[in-house]
């Protein structure tokens, strides 16, 4: 049987540093949290990341639970998301499905577009790239109602973001957060405008319902304006920590975590680039005024008037 040399060893540690790094960039989660999650420690995951640890099985296991992946998906390659998203639907599947599942998808690519999903229109992207603002505008300029994902998962949880994170996890709130997609979208059949949390895109079932039942438009910035912005705004949370819930407690104050937190944006923005780019529409904000973006975003979502002649 042949072994690989060490050359070939040390390849394959990076390359799995660097999938648990990316993975853990789209999840919006610190070193500390995935230890926590997966009762690994930070060293131990230090040396993973970087290549220099050997992790066995039930440890890559551990890291893909905290990360709410499969074991598989750490191990596969992630160069095409979207493909890798419906390798994973398929493979639950039997194989008398898989035959049904081959004819759909030969006679139609538009299942997707689910009666009245034009008029359900999401906002996804990072948080600083305007999502809230002109999300507000589009609502009242189309009559729709506005909300926003977090607080409907607060709702259906019946407690605070963080609280659901230290009683459930991040698989947890996970559950409570596809639960709230299917309310609001059966709540709002006939048109909604939604916000959503930035790391949506990165949980496979999740941005599949979202994009089943609703208008994907990616609000794009340049990070340098996503930092801008929510300094402005006085949101001072690390960007890299995601939804940890310690992250309220660790204002940036330096001038260091302030860089730390631009390569944090570089770093998820760059993960993430595939999975906002697979949106039905994208509006860059990027050195626009907020006059400017909404005409943008009027632009780019379906007319209201074509999608209520669909409903009727």
């Amino acid at each position: 049987m042949k072994t690989l040399s060490d050359q070939e060893s040390k390849e394959t540690l990076a390359e799995m540093g660097s999938r648990i790094r990316a993975w853990r960039a789209r999840r919006g989660m610190t070193r500390k949290t995935l230890a926590s999650d997966s009762g690994l420690s930070e060293r131990f995951l230090a040396d993973v990341e970087s290549g220099k640890g050997n992790a066995s099985v039930n440890s890559l296991a551990a890291i893909a639970h905290a990360l709410n992946i499969s074991f598989l998906e750490l191990l596969q390659d992630s160069a095409r998301p979207a493909l890798a998203r419906v390798q994973g639907l398929l493979g639950r599947l039997s194989d008398q499905e898989l035959d049904k599942a081959y004819l759909l998808f030969a006679d139609s690519f538009g299942l997707a577009n689910s009666l009245g999903r034009d008029q359900r229109i999401a906002l996804i992207g990072l948080r600083g790239a305007g999502k809230s603002s002109l999300g507000l505008k589009l609502a009242a300029d189309r009559g729709l109602p506005f909300v926003e994902l977090d607080r409907e998962i607060e709702r259906e949880a019946g407690t605070s973001m963080n609280e659901i994170l230290l009683l459930h996890g991040q698989a947890g709130y996970r559950r409570y957060e596809r639960r709230a997609l299917s309310r609001i979208a059966q709540e709002h059949a006939n048109g909604v405008v939604m916000t959503t949390g930035g790391s949506i895109v990165s949980e496979r079932e999740t941005f599949d319902l979202l994009q089943s039942h609703f208008y994907c438009v990616w609000i794009k910035a340049s990070p340098e304006e996503h930092m801008a912005r929510v300094v402005a705004q006085g949101d001072m949370r690390p960007f890299a920590a995601g939804r940890d819930p310690s992250a309220n407690k660790s204002p940036l104050a330096t001038n260091g975590a302030m860089v730390q937190a631009m390569e944090d944006i570089r770093r998820i923005l760059a993960s993430r680039q595939a999975l906002y780019a697979s949106a039905d529409a994208v509006v860059d904000t990027a050195a626009r005024s907020l006059s400017q973006s909404f005409l943008d975003l009027k632009k780019a979502v379906p007319a209201l008037e074509n999608t209520m002649e669909t409903m009727q």
